[in-house]
């Protein structure tokens, strides 16, 4: 093979290694939270079934107390956008306090040593943006199903 030929096999080889290289498993997922582990979740909720039927129209939410590290809230934006994050505040390791309360669209920790809110459409902190946010899971709308999963 002429050297040439050898060179752009080299080459190819070196770009396609770093941008594979640089890929991330879903660069939308923020798991460097060091308080939270990031279990495992994948389930299909039949909108049909009445415990889900809910999600059927914008503004209504649900919570899977099985999943997560302390439940997962989902929520239909707009019937094309769900939303689905962790119960468990982000901004501290997980007690016997920290499994946040639901009312509306707004997350709280009962904590008495803090008062952390968040909005449970995009996740943020509702005071304090530099900490971290909520922990998101995928919310996928398909057919007469939201699939959640990460």
């Amino acid at each position: 093979m002429p050297p040439q030929s050898v060179m752009k096999y080299i080459l190819y080889f070196l770009a396609f290694s770093f941008i594979f290289a640089s890929c991330k498993r879903n660069d939308d997922q923020d798991d460097d939270n060091p308080n939270l582990i990031y279990p495992i979740v994948n389930i299909n909720l039949n909108l049909d079934l009445p415990e889900y039927s809910g999600l059927n129209f914008p503004g209504n939410s649900v919570i899977l107390e099985q999943l997560g590290v302390r439940g997962v809230v989902v929520y239909n934006v707009n019937n094309d956008l769900y939303t689905a994050f962790d119960l468990a505040d982000p901004n501290h390791l997980p007690n016997s306090c920290s499994t946040m309360d639901l009312e509306g669209i707004i997350a709280s920790c009962p904590c008495t040593t803090d008062s952390n809110t968040y909005d449970i459409v995009t996740g943020q902190h509702q005071s304090q943006p530099s900490t971290y946010p909520m922990q998101r899971y995928n919310a996928v709308r398909t057919g007469n199903a939201v699939r959640i999963s990460n």
